[in-house]
């Protein structure tokens, strides 16, 4: 089998399926589609599986199968084109549905979504990585955004973005928490420096270190609204 298996991978020539990649807001899983490789001669068995050995996307169940049927007969590799690749593949995509779910930053619909697919069948694992996984994380991120515009302390600028994120599309959501909301709060921050600023009866201190968060980067004018100017 040595010679065989060096000549298959040189001579890779065989399709395999192709793996779909989820990329929602906070985090991302591989899903693959359940179909099986065409099963032709055992040397196109070979190259199949080899090149499904060679791609990055392929996870640890599959490679630990994959590897198997390579180093065994060719029965091993009609059954593992025939029906292994898939159930590894769904292997995987349950372990990656189950690091979803323990992740401490995974919002309600998307556990909720997460737990419907793990109970579920190889085709909901498929779907739920595939584009379950990216909407039940938009539900979540609308949701974060409705809280902050609930906020009484949001001020204008945060307000403004939020609703402009909240009215846009999932990817504009997303940049909203992940950037936007940084942005829009420093520009509430800064107006409000500017207040304390403008006001007659404020000490030298004060004012020096109104100056210095007022030149600093968004994280130290929140400091300096939220504790630094009662410190002074």
């Amino acid at each position: 089998m040595n010679t065989t298996r060096a000549a298959v991978v040189l001579a890779a020539t065989a399709l395999t399926p192709a793996l779909l990649l989820a990329t929602p807001a906070f985090a991302a899983a591989p899903a693959a589609t359940s179909t099986s490789a065409v099963i032709n001669s055992d040397a196109d068995n070979g190259v199949a599986i080899a090149r499904i050995l060679a791609d990055p996307a392929s996870g640890k169940a599959v490679k630990r199968e994959a590897n198997k049927a390579l180093s065994g007969t060719p029965a091993d590799r009609v059954a593992f084109l025939a029906t292994g690749y898939a159930k590894a593949q769904d292997e995987d995509n349950a372990v990656a549905i189950a690091r979803i779910l323990a992740d401490p930053a995974s919002g309600r619909a998307v556990k909720r979504e997460a737990n419907k697919a793990l109970s579920g069948t190889p085709a909901d694992r498929v779907a739920f990585l595939a584009t379950g996984y990216a909407k039940a994380q938009d539900e979540d991120n609308a949701v974060a955004i409705a809280r902050i515009l609930a906020d009484p302390a949001s001020g204008r600028a945060v307000k403004r973005e939020a609703n402009k994120a909240l009215n846009g599309t999932p990817a504009d959501r997303t940049a909203f928490l992940q950037a936007g909301l940084r942005l829009a709060q420093a520009e509430d921050d800064r107006f409000a420096v500017a207040r304390i600023l403008a006001r007659p009866d404020i000490s030298d201190a004060l004012r020096a270190a109104a100056n210095k968060a007022l030149s600093g980067t968004p994280e130290e004018l929140r400091y300096f609204i939220t504790i630094g100017q009662y410190k002074v």
